[in-house]
């Protein structure tokens, strides 16, 4: 194909960039895939080929000039492969894969280009006249690129490549498993009365999924990625509940096709044989050595240090529930894992008087995002967002805004894809498509996928507290990306450790119940009226309810991620079920009420995303966001002047500073988890 028949060989002509997805055919993308493998290479060539002696202006920079059309298509392609993996796209994405990590490698492993990286770094103190995005620049390639194999020789090499290559191709047939075994175990009912609980929304979402389907008069249940179902809280028929959940944890385990037992099991040995190469003693080794945490031992320490009064609180909490069950029900029976949900909310009404589905009428979606997440941000960082239907995006489903500073210069575009389908992998997160850059002379175009059930037509999109939650988290993300201003494409965006990650998510989240803000998105989608006051508090006062439930499931699945990549070169993992449970049971987290988040054959963050031994994360980040909670409570909340600081010294440098250096210069301390402790309910 040439630039006159393939689009992607071009820049685009829309609005900052975004790919032109009304003529971007699935047959554009691996023509524009391998063209960009060539020119890359070809421009990696030059400038190994240059006589003079290395310098950071003929190697690091002519290093981040390279590559940019296969940037360009990657993140058009991979943005769609995510959010609308249709078959066409499915088949791309499995033959790229190995293509993918191998081009990655040519870049990574170059033996002539590792050397002149080599020079610079060795020399770098001669270099005065860098700033400090430059030096640490260089510090950064040439840190990855060893961490990547770089000084190995050319057997090792060899032998890395091909494992690359393999476990490329390995993640992607988990994920097309995934999704696949996802859409084939929708739960499907006959009849309403067996969804009795259920809003008329959610009722009308769950017709509208069937109908989408050909099953008319039918009522489907998509599943999410995580274990059991939102509507677990609700539904009042027993037998439903458990179908439900049964069917979510056996996602990819039923011996047929889309089983991921033998999948995640050679990705395992293969992660472990390549960390050997690599000179670590495990996959997890590897990781955290090139993040904040810097070994499993340090991850470890603070799993085992929360696991223990999460289990506490949880027993607490069973034990609680247990006696709603024994007191209220005809036939008494065993709290199962099915039944938490469900009896949570009667113990929450009981003791909060707060009926979370009763809450939904007043997070209608539209002013969720206008009047809760566009508002918080707009009174923080002055920004302002407005809605550009004549710029298209990869899906009719998705909206594009664009977003301008508060002196009117331009800042970037969001778009925010709402709604679940079939062709969406499960759960919430943020992408890049379009990487700021001056030296490109880019600004961020990001995208948020959230699976929100799409109800009927006519019927507005009440949001759950959680989905609520999910959106203002996934938010955080798009602002690190929105407001990074980097020069170099190497540290755009969210381009940070992936144990710091999540920090500025997570902060996002305060705002969501901030008086100033929850007043004005708050409002009953037909009356108006704002949620009672009163609600409100005794929503906040309940903020470390369910709390051992909750930190148990999320450390079981830590713990998970864990003990998988901890595993060393040559060992057996054996059966998948039992490995499973002996990990759980040796960090006291093995508890059949309380299934960990993610089991393995579904924990797509880390088979077949970006946190292999890295979902620590969250929590790990979260020390930093309680703390920075503190700060924001003492110093004057929802402010310009607060908003200003948190963009200048932490969201604005993107990955171009060590993280915790900016957090310092933030804080002016360490990050203390007193505050998280305190927010979960440990510290007793």
């Amino acid at each position: 194909m040439t630039v006159a028949t393939n689009p992607l060989l071009s820049a685009s002509s829309l609005p900052y960039g975004m790919p032109d997805y009304r003529v971007i055919l699935p047959e554009h993308y691996m023509p524009a895939f391998r063209e960009g493998f060539a020119q890359q290479l070809a421009e990696i060539r030059a400038l190994t080929v240059v006589r003079s002696m290395p310098t950071f202006e003929n190697t690091i920079e002519a290093l981040e000039r390279s590559g940019e059309l296969i940037d360009r298509v990657a993140h058009a392609f991979y943005t769609v492969s995510s959010a609308d993996a249709t078959p066409e796209i499915q088949a791309i994405d499995e033959e790229l894969a190995p293509l993918m990590a191998a081009h990655q490698d040519a870049v990574l492993l170059d033996a002539q280009l590792y050397w002149r990286v080599s020079q610079v770094h060795e020399h770098l103190d001669e270099r005065s006249d860098l700033t400090a995005e430059q030096r640490y620049l260089v510090q950064r390639h040439f840190r990855e690129m060893t961490h990547a194999g770089a000084a190995l020789d050319d057997a090792a090499k060899e032998r890395l490549t091909e494992l690359n290559q393999r476990l490329s191709t390995l993640s992607t047939t988990f994920e097309k498993n995934l999704l696949g075994d996802t859409n084939d175990l929708a739960v499907i009912f006959s009849d309403a009365a067996e969804l009795d609980g259920l809003s008329a929304g959610e009722l009308s979402a769950t017709a509208r999924a069937a109908a989408d389907r050909g099953l008319e008069g039918q009522y489907l249940v998509s599943l999410p990625l995580f274990s059991g179902h939102p509507y677990l809280a609700s539904l009042t028929v027993r037998e439903s509940r458990r179908r439900i959940m049964a069917a979510s944890l056996s996602r990819a385990t039923r011996g047929d096709d889309h089983d991921n037992s033998a999948v995640l099991t050679e990705i395992v040995t293969l992660r472990a044989e390549r960390s050997a190469l690599l000179g670590y003693a495990s996959h997890a080794a590897y990781i955290t050595a090139d993040e904040t945490a810097g070994s499993p031992e340090a991850v470890e320490r603070m799993l085992r240090e929360l696991a223990i009064p999460a289990a506490r609180n949880a027993e607490s909490e069973r034990a609680a529930l247990q006696e709603i069950i024994d007191s209220t029900e005809p036939e008494p029976f065993a709290l199962k894992a099915h039944d938490w949900a469900f009896y949570t909310e009667k113990v929450r009404r009981a003791q909060y008087d707060i009926d979370t589905a009763a809450l939904r009428p007043y997070f209608e979606a539209e002013r969720v995002l206008h009047d809760g997440v566009f508002f918080a941000a707009t009174q923080l960082y002055g920004i302002r967002f407005t809605e550009r239907t004549d710029i298209p995006a990869y899906h009719p489903s998705a909206r594009v805004f664009e977003v301008h500073d508060a002196d009117g210069s331009p800042v970037g575009l969001y778009v925010l894809d709402l709604y679940t389908r079939d062709t969406k992998r499960g759960g919430a997160w943020m992408n890049p498509i379009v990487s700021e850059s001056a030296l490109r002379g880019t600004l961020p175009v990001v995208a948020n996928n959230l699976n929100v059930s799409q109800p009927g037509d006519g019927q507005p999109t009440l949001l759950t507290l959680d989905e609520v939650t999910t959106l203002f988290h996934e938010f955080g993300h798009a602002l690190h990306g929105l407001f990074a201003r980097v020069t170099y494409p190497h540290f755009s965006g969210t381009n940070v450790f992936r144990d710091f990650v999540e920090f500025p998510s997570q902060v996002n989240e305060m705002w969501i119940l901030w008086d100033e803000v929850l007043q004005n998105y708050a409002r009953h989608h037909e009356t108006g009226e704002p949620l009672d006051p009163a609600v409100v508090e005794r929503l906040r006062a309940s903020e470390t309810f369910d709390q051992g439930h909750a930190t148990s499931e999320y450390l079981a699945a830590a713990w998970l991620d864990q003990a998988w990549h901890r595993l060393p070169a040559g060992a057996e993992a054996g059966d998948v079920a039992a490995f499973e449970a002996a990990a759980l049971a040796d960090i006291g987290l093995r508890n059949p009420v309380v299934p960990t988040r993610y089991s393995s054959t579904y924990f797509a963050h880390v088979f077949s995303g970006g946190y292999s031994a890295g979902y620590y994360s969250y929590i790990w980040s979260e020390v930093l966001d309680a703390d920075t909670v503190e700060w924001f409570k003492t110093n004057g909340g929802l402010t310009r002047e607060n908003g200003d600081r948190f963009r200048q010294r932490l969201l604005g440098v993107g990955g171009s500073k060590d993280p915790l250096e900016a957090y310092r210069d933030f804080r002016g301390r360490d990050a203390e988890i007193a505050p998280l402790l305190k927010r979960r309910g440990l510290d007793v």
